[in-house]
């Protein structure tokens, strides 16, 4: 028994650790049916992002998207480094009342299952 709680105890973790996109997210950020914000900063923006996607600092969210979503039951991606930022941008929007607010969490797993479903992310040297 004991031998079978460190096996879990070992395994649980790990699985925890896998933070995959939902396939949901994955859809709407393809299909451009969402606006995509990265609330990053300037230069890791400049360093890579997805494509369509539009730079809005976490700490400017409030005050600059109404000129990219006037209406606040616009579907909106957030994502970020790690997911704190773009979860601290989710719950601004949800305070000022927008509806339609995902986080999507950190840029290079958002990368990686945007790259497995098959879509495309921007480098410094891609056109976007």
């Amino acid at each position: 028994m004991r031998r079978l709680l460190l096996a879990l105890s070992l395994i649980l973790p790990l699985s925890a650790c896998q933070a995959d996109t939902p396939p949901q997210t994955l859809a709407a950020i393809q299909n451009g049916s969402h606006v995509l914000i990265d609330v990053r900063s300037g230069e890791e923006f400049a360093a890579g992002h997805l494509q369509g996607a539009r730079l809005i600092p976490h700490y400017r969210i409030g005050a600059e998207i109404s000129a990219v979503a006037p209406d606040k039951n616009t579907p909106i991606v957030l994502y970020c480094r790690s997911g704190r930022r773009s979860e601290i941008a989710r719950q601004t929007l949800l305070e000022l009342g927008y509806t339609q607010v995902v986080d999507a969490g950190g840029y290079e797993q958002l990368k990686s299952d945007l790259a497995a479903a098959g879509a495309d992310s921007c480098s410094p040297t891609a056109r976007c």
